[in-house]
């Protein structure tokens, strides 16, 4: 196989392009290489965002955002919500960052932050949504669903979208860590499972 030409290396150097209609919004987004799903918005994100509301809440939480897609979109649909982005990779963050700039969202920001870990002590939310990482650690997936029920006020929703084969699994640790959950939504390949902290 040759070597890629330098006209070719200084393209994949060029932030990518994407333009997206979820529902009613339009995303014109920025992405690159290296990035979860950089050309296009992934299925199951559209998944999720076609599985979850945002009416009425206050704080709402896109636990590893990537560029920015589920957040974005909710933000976008809940102008009265402060919308929180979150990723320990500092590409997305910076690429959410840009993302949130392009769509003048003022109410919405992106932090870098290892799960939960770096987010203020006290900030609480009323969803939480999160595209989860099909190859992360069965200890990694439980500390984000231990640390999202504790972040969650009461009456609180987390909604996440799996790979089918994690379905189980998911079911199995929402019930563990929540008490309850429910399987929202199955497609060909991903699942929706939610969970509400009562009390």
């Amino acid at each position: 196989m040759a070597r890629p030409s330098d006209e070719q290396i200084a393209a994949w150097r060029q932030d990518i392009s994407i333009h997206a209609r979820i529902g009613e919004q339009q995303l014109d987004l920025v992405s690159t290489w290296g990035l979860f799903s950089p050309e296009a918005v992934d299925e199951g994100s559209r998944l999720l965002l076609d599985h979850v509301d945002a009416e009425n809440r206050r704080e709402i939480l896109d636990l590893g955002c990537g560029y920015g897609v589920l957040g974005l979109t909710l933000a976008l649909r809940a102008p009265q919500a402060q919308v929180l982005l979150v990723d320990k990779d500092f590409v997305a963050v910076e690429y959410a960052r840009r993302n949130i700039e392009r769509l003048r969202l003022t109410q919405a920001q992106a932090l870098l932050s290892n799960g939960l870990q770096h987010i203020p002590g006290d900030r609480r939310f009323d969803l939480v949504v999160c595209n989860l990482p099909a190859k992360a650690s069965k200890e990694q997936h439980y500390l984000f669903l231990v640390d999202v029920f504790e972040r969650l006020r009461p009456g609180g929703e987390f909604v996440v979208v799996s790979i089918n084969g994690l379905r189980e699994f998911m079911a199995r640790t929402l019930t563990e860590v929540f008490g309850q959950a429910e399987k929202r939504k199955q497609g060909a390949t991903y699942t929706i499972s939610a969970a509400r902290k009562h009390g």
